[in-house]
C-alpha cells in the first residue's frame, strides 16, 4: 500500500465513524426548551464537534490498523473472497 493509498483509507474511513458518531450525544433545541427564532426546533443545542471528532479519530485510528495488517500481512487475499465464477469456467 502506498503513502497515498494509506492516507485515503484513512480518511474515508474516517468520514465513516464519523457519520456513525455524529448523532450521539445531540440534543435538539425543542428538547432544551431553547428554540432560537428562524431556526428549526430539531437544530442540536451544542454539536460537540470537538469531542466527535477526537473519539472518530481514535476509533479510526484502531480500525485503520487492522486493516492496514489484513492488507499489508495479506492476512485476506482475492483468491480467499472470490467464490463467484464466471459462467465461462462451470
Amino acid at each position: 500500500m502506498s503513502i497515498t493509498s494509506g492516507i485515503v483509507l484513512y480518511i474515508i474511513i474516517w468520514a465513516l465513524v464519523f457519520y456513525m458518531v455524529n448523532p450521539l450525544w445531540q440534543t435538539s433545541q425543542h428538547e432544551a426548551d431553547d428554540v432560537v427564532p428562524g431556526t428549526p426546533a430539531s437544530a442540536p443545542v451544542d454539536a460537540k464537534l470537538a469531542l466527535k471528532a477526537a473519539l472518530t479519530t481514535a476509533i479510526t485510528t484502531v480500525v485503520f490498523g487492522v486493516v492496514f495488517a489484513v492488507i499489508m500481512l495479506d492476512l485476506i487475499s482475492i483468491a480467499d473472497i472470490n467464490w463467484i465464477e464466471p459462467p465461462s469456467q462451470r
